[in-house]
């Protein structure tokens, strides 16, 4: 009976750690910090975020943009982004370029050492972003 009672123990033991996975949070705001390499310019504000139904937008700097996204596991994909049109400075409008294009490519997530998200391409560096407070 000690027996039994131990093993019934350690199974709920282990299925409460199989729960504890990390997950994204859906319906709240991404700050973006880097694009692959480069950090972003001081005074642009780019986020993401994950709707629950399946739809993903935020601001790219200048713009605001949507697109729909794929999450399963650890795998996140994004379709292809729309936005808004407004012009805004030079650098501005490069720097939202390369945020779309990076969204795009984006493969796989994880949450680093430091607990930043981070959206992964096939290859490269990847989008770092911390979850918004507020």
């Amino acid at each position: 009976m000690r027996r039994l009672w131990l093993l019934a123990a350690l199974g709920a033991g282990v299925a409460g750690c199989a729960s504890d996975e990390v997950k994204l949070t859906q319906d709240h705001s991404y700050v973006v910090e880097w694009i692959g390499e480069r950090p972003l310019m001081d005074y642009a504000h780019l986020t993401v975020t994950l709707g629950a139904d399946g739809r993903a937008y935020g601001n790219g700097g200048c713009n605001h943009w949507f697109a729909q996204y794929t999450l399963e596991g650890d795998k996140l994909s994004f379709g292809k982004i729309g936005s808004t049109r407004k012009m805004c400075p030079e650098a501005l409008m490069e720097q939202e370029h390369r945020f779309f294009e990076a969204l795009e490519r984006v493969q796989r997530w994880d949450i680093s050492p430091i607990e930043q998200t981070r959206f992964w391409p096939a290859e490269g560096k990847p989008l770092r972003l911390w979850l918004e407070q507020g």
